[in-house]
């Protein structure tokens, strides 16, 4: 009897974290599929504005995070591994033309970050189910809001490659999956290994690190050379400051 309980409660715990990670993610890309044909100025700060959120998630929020559950060595270590994993496979799909197009080369490497980002917040969530409802619920609300400009991020690039906004919709809620996997595993285990956190948490950073620096600001700037992407991604960043001062 017991059993049938706690199956039940998974399953209804699974599917709430499962709606919420994919809700954040979906209204930022109904965001980026609002403004139908962007100029070159209003894209550029559109990406600049989206690249100024992920930088200042990962500084303020992810590596002291990091740092936290780990120790500063470590997370060092793991951000320069991710770095060099996503520096390879990004001269791997430019040597081998895996996408010609610029756009899209940018937000296939922004949803990898995003998805290693993801899964240890779905354990994050799931563990906080486990220890206490209110707390599980909290995580569901700021991942959320941080999931927003993730989804921004993920669907800025494919706007300007004029992708079907029905597939930019499936690309975007792909990169929402691992959360809910993540708070699987979360869920059943009731906690996890503080080196496990840390290490993704380490190579998310690294991997977000190089996309926004070697991708999406270089992008923005190519896009639109003046004053309003420059705009777009202080804008971008300071709002990431504030989102990760008050959540």
């Amino acid at each position: 009897m017991w059993g049938d309980f706690l199956n039940i409660n998974t399953v209804i715990i699974l599917m709430f974290v499962s709606i919420v990670s994919l809700l954040g993610t979906l209204i930022g890309s109904s965001v980026g599929l609002l403004i139908k044909n962007p100029s070159k100025r209003l894209l550029g700060a559109l990406i600049g504005f989206a690249a100024g959120i992920m930088l200042a998630v990962v500084v303020f929020d992810l590596i002291p995070e990091c740092i936290k559950k780990w120790s500063f060595t470590s997370t060092i270590f793991t951000a320069l591994i991710g770095i060099a994993v996503i520096a390879f496979a990004d001269r791997l799909t430019s040597k081998n033309n895996f996408h010609s197009n610029k756009h899209l080369q940018i937000a296939l490497l922004t949803a990898i970050g995003l998805m290693l980002h993801n899964f240890p917040e779905g354990i994050i969530m799931g563990c906080g189910f486990i220890v206490g409802g209110s707390l599980g619920i909290k995580m569901c609300i700021l991942i959320a809001v941080h999931d927003i400009p993730e989804g921004i991020a993920v669907a800025a690039p494919m706007v300007a490659s004029k992708i079907d906004p029905l597939k930019i919709f499936i690309y975007t809620a792909i990169t929402a999956l691992p959360t809910a996997f993540g708070a699987t595993i979360g869920i059943f285990i009731g906690g996890i290994s503080q080196s496990v956190l840390g290490t993704s948490l380490g190579l998310a950073s690294g991997i977000m690190l190089y996309v926004v620096c070697g991708k999406m600001i270089p992008e923005a700037n190519t896009i639109w050379p003046g004053t309003t992407s420059t705009l777009g991604i202080l804008m971008g960043f300071l709002l990431g400051l504030a989102m990760c001062t008050v959540l």
